[in-house]
């Protein structure tokens, strides 16, 4: 039988295994506390920020848009704009993703305790039914469900671009406010890439004949 190897005389000192034992529970900690399992990560927005409401209202913001660009994909007889609602549809589904992840990393709720777009400065001006800047309707939804052939791409594209246009607002107001790095990125990309498909939206209402809506 292998007969155990005794332990030098240091080991077997208290004080040098409360020693080792605090060192060992120091790395684990530390390792715990760098993949984030332990706490929160430090500054980290909380439930009033600008960056959690932006996170929240945007995340609604863009479920709208996602219903509406899926219309287009499924109801158009427009190649071009089967395209482009899909693109709309994935790129902003996925930012929803990465706005809900941003919320439960901050130990945040997806609904907080403040009003919609309390965290914007200076007065916020909301649709008739109480909705935000840029959204349609219920109304306008079940118009534009309803429709087909150019009366659906007018609608469409009226609508999606007057959502763009308070989307765009809401990015701006934010890129004002924080200075989260994760925050910024994706607020400028939002920017960057509505502002490129109301170019498009706008060009397609130049080629049906229609214009904007103006309210």
């Amino acid at each position: 039988m292998v007969q155990p190897v005794p332990l030098p005389a240091w080991w077997r000192s208290s004080r040098y295994q409360r020693v080792a034992l605090a060192v060992l529970a120091a790395l684990v900690l530390t390792g715990a506390y760098v993949a984030g399992w332990l706490t929160p990560r430090l500054g980290a927005p909380n439930d009033t920020s600008a960056e959690a409401g932006f996170a929240r209202d945007m995340s609604t913001h863009h479920a709208q848009a996602v219903e509406m660009a899926m219309f287009a994909y499924t109801n158009s007889a427009d190649s071009e704009l089967r395209i482009i609602g899909y693109d709309m549809a994935l790129t902003q589904q996925n930012q929803i993703g990465t706005m809900q992840t941003w919320l439960r990393t901050w130990r945040l709720q997806p609904t907080g305790s403040q009003a919609r777009m309390a965290w914007m400065p200076g007065e916020v001006h909301f649709n008739a039914d109480g909705t935000m800047p840029g959204m349609a309707s219920t109304a306008q939804l079940d118009q534009l469900r309803a429709a087909t052939g150019t009366a659906f791409d007018v609608l469409f594209c009226q609508l999606m671009l007057r959502h763009h246009l308070g989307g765009i607002h809401m990015a701006d107001a934010v890129l004002q406010l924080s200075h989260d790095p994760q925050v910024v990125d994706l607020a400028t990309a939002i920017k960057r890439n509505q502002q490129g498909e109301v170019t498009l939206l706008q060009d397609k209402l130049n080629h049906l004949g229609a214009k904007p809506l103006t309210n």
